[in-house]
């Protein structure tokens, strides 16, 4: 067995599918003589579709961003071209009989053990570049792969990759995926997003796990408590078993009440919304019963878009997703590049010292202006289509007045180019994503100028507690839980709601059922969490009044340690709705 972060509850058992970085399982299978020729013709196939991808892409990015941005693209067309890349794989595609898939995976696996005995920062970002190259190149070789082989992929099975990025989850196709399991990342990488978004058990943080779990093993994942066991014995495998099926029946029997009111049990009406990423999920809160998508990532769009998006391809997608999504409620941020997330046309520097307190979100939109003017127009012609005032345009990482003056006037000129463009512009409410702490301790200097608020806990807790996050040596500082944590978001809270300023919680903490009570007893009654989280949350809430969480939270201002507030939420969760508990994680 072993541990890991809990990061999505639940508990499910399948087949390990392992997934390496380029979507790739290094087989064994050697090419019979008369299938080497053709093997060469599929890799000078697949590498002549890479080149054009990189001359488009080049040319794409130099009209729409910059020159500068463009030449890393040239680098990676350099990359494609190079003699001894290129020799290396024909020559193990004849001398090895390796399929070039194989031969890809390989290559990479040598650049790797060679970039990484180097303190060259600068050679160890050239590894990028060729890592980007290799799964461009497998991307294109994807038709002739197969999870297995030869083998089929039957039944439900078990995610192991080092972590699910956004392309990834796309190549996973109609796979039955029951369960994820990730050497890398904590509860806000995105394997989680994703796995929560689903309503996936997955557990995070495993080291070396690429190494221990092999295609085909049997690995249960309990997405509670951060286990993984693998070939589990029978007795095990039986208890297991027996926790699924009580997973799986709680969800049905959640599933059911889609249709009620979102309200507590002394009848106070709550908005349960979405976070979403794209459209799978805005048709997911439909079917799950969310009042509306309280955040729409739009930066999936970019991060799984084979080049640039350009302004018609942007409102396209905006109009679809407010379409689909439940009432056609949609609050929309804007590109929140930069951090874990990063595209390469933005010239995003990957040697930042620590990129989340960086050039990212709205700071790297500003220095891109017309790449972000074109976002704002998409966004403003899609919301154009529906009701006023369905559509909300959000900003994140906000940190100064002088910002969100800066983002009023660009919303004007955008108003002002689609009217001179003769298109329909209806005004939106403009809103910022509170994730700085300076913003949090000057909230009541900027409430005048945005007409809402939405918490990104995520952020927040990071930034409050001086701890990375995705590091493992400090992600468990990063607690919603943390009474800090608590003391700023209530203060948060109450100053909005004295301004009579809708603020909602968008952070994961949303969907957490200690965490929802708190934040219903400090007065919050907006929320937004991954779909697959509001039956829960509804059902939480239809068994808690208002003045019973009130109480809980005066409790709870008294404490003095997380451990202090996590014994007592969890015990409060036990009474209050002793069958979500399978649904609850440790924090």
């Amino acid at each position: 067995m072993r541990r890991g972060i809990a990061v999505s509850p639940g508990v499910a058992i399948g087949t390990a599918y392992v997934i390496h970085e380029i979507f790739v399982n290094p087989d064994t299978k050697r090419l019979k003589d008369t299938e080497i020729t053709a093997e060469l013709a599929n890799y000078e196939t697949a590498r002549d579709k890479a080149g054009a991808d990189l001359r488009a892409l080049e040319r794409k990015v130099d009209a729409q961003v910059g020159h500068e941005e463009a030449a890393i693209f040239a680098v990676h067309r350099s990359i494609l071209r190079d003699v001894a890349f290129t020799n290396k794989i024909r020559g193990w595609i004849v001398d090895d009989r390796m399929t070039a898939a194989a031969a890809l995976h390989r290559l990479l696996g040598e650049y790797t053990t060679l970039f990484s005995k180097t303190n060259d920062d600068y050679l160890k970002e050239r590894l990028n570049d060729v890592r980007d190259v290799v799964i461009r190149l497998s991307s294109h070789l994807s038709d002739q792969l197969k999870p297995f082989g030869d083998e089929e992929l039957e039944g439900p099975v078990i995610v192991v990759t080092n972590d699910l990025l956004p392309s990834q989850a796309v190549v996973l196709g109609d796979l039955d995926v029951r369960g994820i399991v990730t050497q890398a990342g904590s509860e806000t990488s995105h394997a989680a997003i994703i796995a929560r978004s689903r309503g996936i058990p997955a557990v995070s943080g495993i080291r070396g796990v690429l190494k221990r779990i092999k295609n085909g093993d049997t690995v249960v994942v309990d997405g509670r408590d951060g286990h993984v066991e693998v070939n589990p014995n029978p007795e095990s495998l039986s208890a297991f078993r027996k926790l699924e099926r009580e997973f799986f029946d709680l969800k049905d029997h959640l599933a059911e009440n889609r249709d009620q009111r979102a309200e507590t049990e002394d009848h106070t009406s709550l908005r349960l919304e979405a976070n979403i990423n794209g459209l799978p999920d805005a048709i997911a809160s439909s079917a799950m019963g969310a009042s509306g998508v309280g955040l729409y990532r739009t930066e999936y769009l970019y991060l799984t878009h084979p080049d640039v998006p350009d302004e018609d391809e942007q409102y396209e997608v905006y109009k679809e997703i407010v379409a689909n999504s439940p009432n056609h409620n949609v609050t929309i941020r804007t590109l929140d590049i930069g951090g874990d997330k990063t595209v390469a046309y933005l010239g995003h520097d990957h040697q930042e010292a620590n990129p989340f307190m960086g050039w990212r979100s709205i700071r790297l939109s500003f220095e891109h202006p017309d790449f972000f003017n074109t976002q704002i127009r998409a966004i403003v012609r899609a919301a154009s289509d529906f009701p006023e005032g369905t559509v909300r345009l959000m900003f994140p990482m906000v940190t100064t007045v002088e910002e969100i003056r800066r983002l009023r006037n660009m919303v004007r000129r955008a108003y002002k180019t689609l009217v001179g463009r003769g298109l329909p512009a209806k005004e939106l409410p403009i809103g910022m994503m509170l994730e700085v702490p300076a913003a949090a301790v000057s909230i009541g200097t900027m409430l005048d100028l945005v007409d809402f608020v939405s918490i990104g806990s995520n952020d927040l807790i990071q930034y409050l507690m001086a701890a990375d996050r995705d590091n493992p040596k400090v992600s468990h500082l990063c607690q919603p839980l943390a009474p800090a944590v608590l003391h700023v978001l209530k203060n948060v809270i109450t100053a909005c709601n004295q301004a009579n300023k809708p603020v909602t919680v968008c952070g994961e903490m949303a969907g957490k059922p200690k965490a929802f009570v708190l934040l219903l007893g400090m007065g919050l009654r907006r929320f937004s969490m991954s779909p697959a989280f509001i039956p829960s949350i509804k059902q939480l809430a239809s068994q808690i009044s208002v003045a019973e969480a009130e109480q809980i939270v005066d409790s709870v201002m008294k404490l003095k340690t997380i451990s202090q507030v996590k014994k007592f939420m969890t015990r409060q969760i036990e009474q209050i709705a002793p069958n979500l508990t399978i649904l609850d994680t440790p924090s």
